[in-house]
């Protein structure tokens, strides 16, 4: 059973930081492209950011410089660590697999954290 659990959503002031962690399956977990997604209002998800099991990332121009994708393959752990934060960052997160896990029902997404950028 496919299982995604993210957290450190919060509310901070643009210019700020926070730091966002998902615990994912332990099955094929070191083999696995992780990726963190977001969905803003009225808008689709996006991928922001990518690592591959090789530890190597990408990211879109919109957060390149700003964001940091990490994972620990010990704890079946993947972070993102966001800086400089812009109220165009405001969605809700949301890390799986890259591509995403998929289940009889369709792709399978965690509860997601939400981000709130704003003064």
């Amino acid at each position: 059973q496919v299982q995604l659990v993210e957290s450190g959503g919060g509310l901070v002031e643009p210019g700020g930081s926070l730091r966002l962690s998902c615990t994912a399956p332990r099955t094929d977990f070191s083999i696995n492209d992780m990726a963190w997604y977001r969905q803003a209002p009225g808008k689709q998800r996006e991928l922001v950011a990518r690592i591959t099991s090789g530890r190597n990332t990408n990211y879109p121009d919109s957060v390149k410089g700003r964001f940091t994708i990490s994972r620990d393959n010990t704890r079946n752990t993947v972070a993102l660590q966001m800086n400089s934060l812009k109220p165009e960052d405001t969605a809700v997160y949301y890390c799986n697999k890259w591509p995403p896990y998929r289940t009889a029902t369709g792709i399978y997404w965690g509860q997601g954290t939400p981000v709130t950028v704003s003064s």
